[in-house]
């Protein structure tokens, strides 16, 4: 199964793979019900969660129910449990990029956000759109999330710049990437061109980067202020499991 779910992953363009998924979920959902997995995004349970990775596949993470990996999980507990993102009264302007399936009709239907979606390729994407160059006014979003986006972009500066920029004053912004915490300072090579050696050295075929400890600092020099947030760490050891989460993943959450 790994390695059918690789060749998947490396073969099919990831705007087929969304609307293909849409087939395939309900089916996955069926034939792997069981107790031994939850996912907490949507409550059901699974005997097994499904392998995933572009590189080295890792074994329990992809839900059949929602897709969500183990970021995705995470990030749902956190606003769930530490924002007001679900039951905020007076309506807040959420800006998401390269929106997940697992959120994108959740999101869609609450009435106490406005809620935009942008990406280039995406057919989830309300606004087609540049990150390094956003066709948002100053100061309009109270919320961002813009997750395992910026280790694709190049100019990752540029579009730091601009999440900044869109963001209200006192906004909030979760911009997850994966990150190797063993390493100090972030990594790239240009003359890596091979998808195959991408794959392997960045964990990602279309991957320009590994994201260091250095993340954090990065993000504070653009005028963030960011918190490190290692929520599995506030989560019972046993619901980390049962939840499928990455422990000791951080959670980079920023405010202007």
């Amino acid at each position: 199964m790994k390695s059918v779910f690789k060749f998947i992953l490396n073969t099919i363009p990831r705007p087929i793979l969304i609307r293909l998924s849409i087939v395939v979920r309900p089916i996955l959902a069926f034939l792997l019900k069981g107790s031994r997995f939850t996912d907490p995004i949507d409550g059901k349970s699974f005997r097994m969660f499904l392998p995933y990775g572009y590189g080295n596949q890792r074994n329990n993470v992809l839900s059949p129910s929602t897709l969500s990996l183990e970021r995705h999980r995470l990030l749902w507990l956190y606003l769930q449990n530490e924002t007001d993102f679900f039951t905020a009264t007076i309506k807040k302007k959420v800006l998401h990029f390269a929106p997940e399936q697992e959120f994108y009709k959740r999101f869609k239907k609450q009435t106490n956000i406005d809620y935009t979606t942008t990406d280039l390729l995406s057919p989830l994407a309300d606004v087609k759109a540049d990150i390094c160059n956003l066709p948002f006014e100053d100061n309009a979003y109270d919320l961002i999330l813009c997750n395992h986006v910026l280790e694709h972009i190049p100019d990752d500066t540029k579009a730091m710049q601009e999440l900044y920029r869109v963001l209200k004053p006192g906004g909030m912004g979760i911009f997850q990437i994966p990150q190797d915490l063993s390493r100090a300072t972030t990594f790239s090579d240009d003359s890596i061109v091979d998808q195959k050696e991408r794959a392997k050295i960045f964990g990602q075929y279309d991957h320009v980067r590994v994201y260091g400890r250095d993340y954090f600092d990065k993000l504070r020099s653009i005028g963030f202020t960011v918190i490190e947030e290692d929520y599995t760490n506030k989560i019972a050891p046993e619901l980390v499991e049962k939840y499928c989460l990455a422990k000791g993943e951080i959670i980079p959450v920023c405010f202007k």
